[in-house]
């Protein structure tokens, strides 16, 4: 019989979900959106499509990323590892993805870092849950 991370209410409903891949894949869509995209569509605003430098669109990203990286992160410290770096790493990312919105004129140097710790966390929350004892669903160990 397959054992279950303690606390963990999506182990319990036999949900696999991979939260690290998922933060990933929202970080990368980011990083997409904030440097290719003004290069690739910039006449998008002659048709009336806005969603370069919009601020609710970046704003929505940034939430998305943060609540997707956050949840990803708890949950391996919490029911896996007990390692706060992976944590460590993606809250500066945040803060750099987060400054990025206030210093336009570098935006696309404080982007780099950003996207770049945001992925490293999830890389390194996902290592770390695989090589925990934990027999979640989550993982395959």
């Amino acid at each position: 019989m397959q054992q279950h991370c303690k606390k963990c209410y999506i182990c319990e409903m036999n949900f696999k979900a991979n939260w690290d891949g998922l933060g990933i894949l929202t970080s990368l869509a980011c990083a997409i959106h904030c440097a290719l995209l003004p290069l690739i569509l910039t006449s998008l605003p002659l048709f009336g499509v806005n969603i370069l430098h919009n601020a609710a669109f970046e704003w929505g990203m940034i939430a998305i990323a943060a609540a997707v990286g956050f949840y990803a992160l708890y949950h391996g410290y919490i029911t896996h590892h007990g390692n706060t770096k992976p944590i460590m790493m993606f809250a500066v990312g945040l803060l750099f993805l987060i400054s990025k919105q206030f210093f336009h004129s570098i935006e696309n140097w404080l982007l780099l870092p950003a996207v770049t710790l945001i992925i490293s966390a999830h890389y390194y929350n996902y290592t770390l849950c695989r090589k925990s004892k934990c027999r979640s669903p989550h993982h395959s160990h």
